[in-house]
């Protein structure tokens, strides 16, 4: 009667450890799972419900879920090995020996001046980068949540003395007074970096010695974030549109040096 006894309190105990164990403990306190054995026990009372078959499939799809959320939160920038080719070549942009990309979406005043090397360019413009979801680093009107400034003094530059990126210093060649110009460019065109552009290192953070300079705190950090990220996990094309507001000639009424 007691061997008899003790295997009905067996088949009682192994049942109650199958059972799915319910939502809450005492005052709704989760309970504390079962630890998991590492080898079966020989004493079939001492079994958990994690050793058995039935639990597998549960704890395969666990695993299984805890993997796709990993993936799925990893930022895209973080798997990214080159950038996307998209970004880098714009249709219907003409290209130029240098790899510049430019469109002029506004042709210049008939009969206006027209931008040779040498003569001094007064500008405004606009500053994107293209490569990372498109955010200005330079905007004419207030962008939306920054700090940009309003109404302030027009740029203005040399042609071919070095007082800007060579993406400007080459792609306002030839635009006339009143036109607007579409420069798309990647690092090499850009602001100097102190060698690979791909360590993130900038040689003029303040952009006080190569322009064009953002005019704004907010500007200038969301420039410098994307110049100063290593590898290839930022794609640094810019997109500068450019408007040239009056051309002034060597010699002439307009004195500069």
């Amino acid at each position: 009667r007691r061997t008899m006894m003790f295997r009905i309190l067996c088949v009682l105990a192994t049942a109650a450890a199958l059972r799915p164990p319910p939502s809450g403990g005492l005052g709704g306190v989760p309970r504390r799972p079962p630890l998991p054995t590492t080898e079966p026990s020989s004493d079939a009372c001492s079994r958990t419900a994690t050793n058995t078959p039935e639990a597998l499939p549960r704890r395969r799809a666990v695993a299984g879920l805890a993997a796709a959320i990993a993936l799925t939160t990893t930022p895209p920038s973080a798997r990214a090995v080159r950038p996307p080719e998209f970004v880098n070549r714009q249709p219907g942009f003409e290209v130029t020996a240098s790899g510049l990309q430019w469109r002029d979406a506004t042709v210049g005043k008939p009969g206006a001046r027209q931008v040779e090397a040498g003569d001094r360019v007064v500008y405004e413009w606009e500053g994107y980068t293209i490569g990372y979801f498109g955010r200005p680093f330079e905007a004419k009107n207030r962008a939306k949540g920054g700090d940009f400034e309003e109404d302030r003094d027009f740029d203005r530059f040399v042609v071919g003395r070095g007082d800007v990126i060579p993406a400007v210093d080459e792609g306002v060649l030839g635009m006339r007074e009143g036109g607007v110009r579409q420069l798309v460019f990647g690092p090499e065109l850009g602001y100097p970096m102190l060698g690979d552009e791909k360590l993130g290192r900038v040689d003029d953070a303040s952009h006080d010695r190569v322009g064009p300079k953002p005019g704004s705190f907010s500007g200038m950090r969301a420039l410098n974030f994307v110049l100063s990220s290593k590898g290839d996990t930022v794609d640094k094309t810019l997109l500068i549109n450019l408007r040239v507001v009056r051309v002034d000639k060597p010699g002439g009424a307009k004195k500069f040096s």
